[in-house]
């Protein structure tokens, strides 16, 4: 069954689907989104494309794994789609299971169906459970679930934890993650212009190209950051694909746009970059309040402003 007849009425959510998926799981947590039609898509491309024709207000998408770091097919399209805004980001912790079809035991399982993901998340409890059994890649978590009751190729799948009550599996052992604190980061991204307002626990993404490929460059980049007292929770280079040697970084930094000091950086990357891609501000999901010294605080930017006002005679 589709996730997206769960609901008949707009507006509408687009998430990699189909129903069980981790992303459904994030897009749970959206309050916006409860009773509101939900898109089941294959692919980050596809659900940002519901965003920019229109057919969905927003699309649920994964942005970063604490084991795996970022998710470089959702950086990629987030870089090259023009117009779009993070509005706020969810977590899901990644638990999985190892389910077969009905009457099929462990001992009997020597090809295991998974995404590639999954597997190298999985790939310490399979050695010590199945220690010779091999590798069908899947397209997705769900998938290789769903694909047990389509043929016979494969024993058993790593699914999301909960995939029974979507398909008529056994689970075989649960918990299987060889990371139990494991997370995946979701980002909820809209057309929308206007920004969520500061709660004082927010978090600015931005996709920043360096001017030139030379000694320093990085360097001089970051302290656009560094000499305004913006810490950095993520910063990860992706290639252009201009040219080779060319990158461009992926930022998340702490604090929101509307704050004095994430402003001055901006405005501080605009003049040093060729081009800057803001991402968005919006409220980070583990509501951490974002700490900085009061060398920093707004009103000492305002006021130095007000100090050069007076000397121009502003």
């Amino acid at each position: 069954m589709g996730s997206s007849e769960k609901v008949t009425t707009a507006p509408a959510y687009s998430y990699l689907g189909p129903a069980g998926t981790f992303t459904e799981a994030a897009l749970a947590q959206v309050p916006e989104a409860a009773g509101k039609t939900w898109h089941s898509v294959n692919n980050v491309g596809e659900a940002l494309a519901d965003v920019v024709s229109g057919r969905s207000v927003a699309a649920m998408i994964a942005i970063e794994n604490s084991v795996e770091g970022g998710v470089t097919a959702t950086q990629d399209a987030l870089a090259n789609i023009p117009n779009l805004r993070i509005i706020g980001e969810y977590l899901v912790p990644v638990e999985f299971e190892l389910v077969a079809r009905k009457g099929t035991t462990l001992a009997e399982v020597n090809i295991v169906n998974a995404h590639p993901v999954a597997y190298a998340q999985c790939r310490g409890w399979l050695e010590k459970s199945i220690p010779h059994h091999g590798h069908i890649p899947s397209s997705s978590n769900v998938a290789a679930a769903a694909s047990l009751l389509e043929n016979d190729t494969a024993d058993a799948a790593i699914a999301p934890a909960g995939i029974a009550r979507h398909y008529d599996v056994e689970v075989l052992a649960s918990g299987i993650a060889d990371n139990p604190n494991a997370v995946t980061r979701f980002v909820l991204v809209s057309k929308t212009k206007e920004l969520p307002a500061p709660t004082g626990s927010d978090k600015t993404s931005l996709i920043v190209e360096l001017p030139d490929d030379r000694s320093g460059a990085l360097l001089e980049m970051l302290e656009q950051f560094a000499t305004r007292g913006v810490n950095l929770s993520l910063i990860q280079s992706r290639p252009i694909g201009d040219e080779f040697g060319r990158y461009r970084f992926v930022i998340d930094a702490e604090g929101h746009a509307r704050d004095e000091r994430v402003a001055d950086a901006l405005l501080g990357l605009r003049r040093f970059s060729p081009k800057v891609i803001f991402l968005g501000s919006y409220p980070r999901a583990d509501k951490v309040t974002t700490e900085h010294s009061k060398r920093y605080a707004d009103g000492i930017f305002t006021d130095a402003r007000a100090w050069l006002a007076e000397i121009l005679g502003d």
